[in-house]
């Protein structure tokens, strides 16, 4: 029984050999399934926007951090020795020419002028007595009856006397003057600072003791920048190369920023550019002038300048967006008759708003790549969907250099 169990239960010689079979012939179709190979697609051309380039003269404005400074920095100070009594001011209020802005005890001046008018006064009445003293000398000199002897000291007493006078008269001046020192006045309408002194307090005439304040004249206003001496070389050869033209006489236009964005409505103009340069930092000084009727601007605000006239002449010039950096440098896709891409290294210069200076790579009336360039592959076929216009014809045109320093470079090119 147990012999006969076992013999069932073993597989069957044909059935051994029929499973790998199905294996192998499940495998081999699955193998020729995968080698069927997909139809080929066709990769759609990048849609581009392309623009024409083309040259021509070209505004440039040059931007640069500035300065304001007060056109008149006035400081107040005392011109005698003496305690303060009161401030007569609201510190940091707008002053007038002629307001009291400090008043010092005026009682020492006060007695020292009525002791000069009291030596005044001898001195006159000397004076009459030399010159009556004279009258009644003169005539009996005359008769001989006095000596020459006696003219003499008639007349020299009367001239020693007028003389006192004179010098009595000074005296009386020099007080009068000192006491009207005690009333210290604003030489002119503008800020007034915070009050060096304060009341009570003994003030010298000195150069560290008598500074009381300061008033600032705020109409009209300096806004003053400097240019390093490398920096305004490379404009001056840029000049001579043809490559920059500055109007002429270096008749700027100025225009400022303030902290905030905000535009400030007046223009300026250069006026003063020095022509030393500054040893310890290797610059040198330039000042544009501008009107403050509203005393919006104030001393020692910070604010970006803007310098208009400058022209660069034949000068090409293309988005920033169009222009790509490569491994060695920057480069366009040029849009070739075929509407192909065609790599071109190019040079570029300045940035100008969005816009860049490109001094060499680009002739006029090439196509390049504007947007889409990033997608862009050399000698792909494009799809062109727009074409802007050349940068500064029917496009708004944002002039601002990169570089602030030719606008200060222009008062000292030749």
């Amino acid at each position: 029984m147990k012999t006969v169990l076992a013999s069932r239960a073993s597989p069957r010689p044909e059935s051994r050999g029929v499973l790998p079979l199905l294996v192998v012939v499940a495998a081999l179709t699955l193998l020729a399934s995968c080698k069927k190979e997909a139809p080929p697609t066709v990769a759609a051309a990048p849609e581009v926007t392309v623009m024409t380039v083309a040259q021509q003269d070209t505004p440039v404005d040059f931007e640069f951090t500035a300065q304001t400074q007060s056109s008149r920095e006035v400081e107040i100070r005392s011109r005698v020795d003496g305690f303060l009594d009161k401030r007569m001011y609201t510190e940091g209020a707008l002053v007038k020419t002629g307001q009291t802005m400090f008043q010092m005890d005026p009682k020492p001046f006060q007695a020292a002028l009525q002791t000069a008018k009291g030596q005044l006064a001898q001195q006159q009445a000397r004076l009459e007595v030399a010159k009556a003293n004279l009258a009644r000398v003169q005539p009996l000199a005359a008769q001989n009856a006095l000596s020459k002897k006696d003219l003499d000291d008639a007349v020299g007493n009367e001239k020693q006397s007028a003389a006192a006078v004179f010098a009595a008269q000074g005296e009386v001046d020099t007080a009068t003057l000192n006491l009207g020192y005690t009333t210290i006045k604003s030489p002119l309408d503008g800020l007034s600072s915070f009050a060096r002194q304060q009341d009570g307090s003994y003030v010298t005439a000195t150069a560290n003791g008598g500074l009381l304040t300061y008033v600032y004249q705020l109409d009209p206003m300096w806004v003053n920048f400097s240019i390093s001496e490398n920096e305004m070389l490379k404009y001056r050869d840029d000049i001579a190369a043809g490559r920059l033209r500055f109007p002429e006489n270096n008749n700027f236009s100025v225009h400022i920023i303030l902290a905030d964005g905000t535009p400030y409505s007046q223009q300026g103009q250069i006026d003063f550019a020095n022509p030393a340069f500054n040893t310890e930092t290797g610059t040198f000084l330039v000042r544009a002038t501008f009107a403050n009727p509203k005393n919006t601007l104030r001393p020692g605000q910070f604010v970006r300048a803007r310098v208009s006239g400058a022209i660069r002449p034949n000068a090409t010039l293309v988005p920033q967006r169009a222009v790509l950096q490569g491994a060695k440098s920057h480069f366009v896709w040029v849009v070739g008759n075929d509407r192909k891409a065609h790599q071109r290294v190019v040079e570029v210069g300045e940035w100008q708003g969005d816009n860049w200076f490109v001094s060499d790579g680009l002739k006029a009336g090439e196509r390049i790549v504007v947007d889409g360039a990033l997608r862009v592959t050399a000698d792909s076929q494009l799809k062109i969907v727009k074409e802007l216009p050349p940068v500064g014809k029917g496009s708004p045109a944002v002039a601002t250099a990169a570089s602030p320093s030719a606008a200060a470079a222009a008062p000292a090119a030749e």
